[in-house]
Order: structure tokens, then sequence, then C-alpha cells
């Protein structure tokens, strides 16, 4: 086995201009070549002295935003809703957009979140390789979207998936604030060994994601036979949306030991390998005492339940709020109920960032209150971080039994 590259080298290929990569370098963890980088959006100035990070501070969190061809106001809007200066952004399109949509993305983002320039925090990727979510590919731009992350900025404690489908409802302030009081090497992933129908349907198939190989192809194919389920190890599977720590996302991505890789080159064949390829390590290594079974989203499912949730809309929204959950998904695009929670929960503007307790320009309805900012290590949590909060305890109370994580059944 070749020696695994630095965080650094997986992140340089991930930025634009990106350079493809093949899905086989990563699972190998080679390094082949040399690739150019540039910030999409700033020059990537260290972190201002007032930003304090470390145990003794607040939690800062890293979130990968992806969307889809025409998602790009919607990332905006999300990205508006999620934006703190202690946090880390990384923003994606899938290959299917145009880079006409990339340069507007990159464009609004300037226009519509200045803060961002002296914090340095939000970064564009350039035109990815193909794929199709079905296959290994997506788990390959997670893997990387992660790789660049740690390149980008080290000093964050928690890697967030969030699509453009998504919303949160609580503050940064609230997020922040709960986890102040969450060991930082928890993980919270939503996962079960009871595979039930998704033996047959997901585990055993056996498929080739042409994104994998070739470049700017999105199909996968099938094959006609299937394969035994692995007894080499514990297949676990659930939500595709998670709650990492930085300590885990290292472990996956510097290759440091063989069980990442192995999953890997197992779960390149796998239908819909992001249900899975998480869950199966973190349950498999040592880290699974630090596994919590939630993905802290709120989902309406049908019955019995499709692939993704129902979509949420007004009549969902007190729900949304009594539960404490701090996401949710999915949203269709310009839901009236999401002008609800920008107003009653957040406390913005469509248009503008989420004010928080760094947040210290004029309150006026014609001023951005968040173009001018203070105390950035301080928080100013509201009615939903007190809900969540509790959730949190609870969680963590039944976390603490040992119970529900990473059982066999």
């Amino acid at each position: 086995m070749a020696p695994s590259p630095s965080s650094s080298s997986l992140a340089e290929k991930f930025l634009f201009p990106l350079v493809s990569i093949s899905f086989i370098s990563l699972i190998l963890f080679l390094s082949t070549s040399s690739y150019s980088t540039s910030s999409l959006l700033f020059s990537h100035p260290s972190p201002p002295p007032f930003l304090l990070r470390g145990p003794s501070h607040p939690p800062s969190f890293a979130f990968l935003l992806s969307g889809h061809k025409s998602d790009s106001t919607r990332l905006i809007r999300l990205l508006l809703a999620i934006y703190h200066p202690r946090n880390r952004y990384l923003l994606y399109l899938s290959a299917d957009a145009s880079e006409k949509e990339r340069v507007r993305l990159l464009e609004t983002v300037k226009r519509v979140l200045p803060v961002s320039r002296a914090f340095g925090n939000v970064d564009v990727v350039g035109k990815p390789s193909a794929g199709t979510h079905m296959g290994a590919s997506g788990l390959a731009g997670t893997l990387g979207a992660a790789a660049a992350l740690l390149r980008l900025d080290k000093n964050w404690d928690w890697f967030v998936t969030l699509s453009a489908a998504d919303y949160p409802l609580v503050t940064q302030d609230d997020l922040i604030h709960v986890f102040s009081s969450v060991p930082r090497g928890l993980n919270f992933i939503d996962h079960t060994s009871d595979l039930g129908w998704k033996e047959a349907q997901r585990v055993q198939p056996i498929i080739v994601d042409a994104g994998v190989y070739l470049a700017g192809r999105s199909q996968f194919f099938q094959a006609s036979e299937k394969r035994a389920t692995p007894d080499a190890f514990t297949f676990f599977t659930g939500s595709p949306w998670v709650i990492l720590s930085r300590e885990f996302i290292e472990y996956c991505t510097l290759g440091y030991e063989n069980l990442p890789r192995t999953l890997l080159l197992y779960f390149t064949n796998v239908l819909l390998s992001q249900e899975g390829y998480f869950h199966s390590v973190i349950c498999n290594s040592n880290y699974r005492n630090s596994t919590v079974n939630t993905d802290l989203r709120y989902k309406v499912w049908d019955d019995p339940p499709r692939m993704e949730p129902q979509f949420l809309n007004h009549t969902d929204f007190d729900a949304m709020l009594k539960s404490g959950i701090p996401f949710a998904r999915q949203f269709r695009e310009d839901e009236g109920v999401l002008d609800w929670i920008d107003w009653r929960v957040l406390g913005k503007w469509r248009n503008r960032a989420g004010p928080g307790a760094w947040c210290t320009g004029s309150g006026r309805w014609w001023r951005d209150p968040c173009n001018q900012w203070g105390n950035v290590n301080v928080v100013r949590p509201g009615e939903q971080g007190r809900r969540f909060k509790e959730l949190m305890d609870r969680v963590l109370e039944e976390w603490s039994k040992g119970e529900s994580s990473c059982q066999v059944q």
C-alpha cells in the first residue's frame, strides 16, 4: 500500500480550479500529481486573533452545503440562515450545474455576505466530477469535501452535511450554545444493523458508478449477480445526513488505519453508499462508543417510507418547533414556511444573515446589523435554544446508557 497523502493534498485536489479526481485514488489515498489551488472567493486570511477556538471556548462547525443544478439560490438562503463567523462553509454544486451558475453563486456570496470576506470562512467548489447519488461518487465528494475543510481550517469541532432542501430550526447562537456542553468527540449519526429489506435491495446488489471511473459520466450499472452480506464486519445503515467529530473525520480521510480504506473499497460497489459507509466504519471501530444514534433532523415519513421524507410546509411548523430538533428536511424551493422560520425563529430578513450576539450594527430595517460585528466568542441563545438543550439532554442521557449506539441486531 502506498503511503497516505496529507489532508492538504486531498483538499487541494478538491478546491477550484478543481482537478478531476478518480475515486480509486481516493480509495487508496494516493497523490500522484500536483495541483494548483486558488480560492474562488477569498485569499484565506488567517482567522482574526479575536476569534478564539479550542476546548475552553465555544465550538465551531464545518458545514458542507450541497445542491444540484438550479440550487444556487437555495444554497445562498441556507448559508445566510446558518452563517456565523466561528464556522467554516463549503458550498458544493453538482456537475449538472453550469459554470454560469457557479459564477453567479460566487458573486451572490460576495454581495450578500460581506462579513465573510473578513473571516475568510466561505468557499465554493469548482467544477466537480460527474456522478450519481445512487453510487459511490457521492461518497467520494463528501470525503473530498471533508478533507478540504480539514486543509482550510483544522480548528473546527464538527462536520455537518446539509442539502439545499434543508433548513435550520435554531439560530447559530442556539446551536453553538447547546453544543458547548457536548463532549467534542461525539458523533451524531442515525444508524442500525437491522437491514430488513435493504439487505436484498441495497447491501447485496453489486453496482458500478460510471462517474468513479469515467469523467463526465453520471450513470450506474448493476450486475446481474449479487454478493453475500459481508461477515468480516457488521453492516450498518441509516441516514446519509450526519454531524461527525473532527477526530473521526481525520480517521476516515487521513488513512492511518486500514479499516476506513478497506470499507471504502467495499462500498465502491454498494448502492447508496452514503447510507452505510460512515455508519459501518464508526460502528466497527474504536469510535463506536462515541456514536449517538440520531441525525438531529426533523423529518416526516410516508407509511411505508419512501426514499425521501415528505415535503414540509406550514402545517408542520408548530410540530417542528416543539421538537427542539435543530435542522429539518425537506422543503420545496420558496416554501412559505421558510419565511415563517426566518422571521419567527431566526429573527432575520430573507436576504440577510441570521443575527446573533456577534452582530453589532444598527437594527433599523434598511441596515443589516451583521455588517458590523463585535465579540464572536459569545452567544445569546433564544427560546429554540432552550428547547434544543432539553432535547440534547435527553439524547445524551440515552447515549450514556449505551443501549442504542452501534447495537448488533
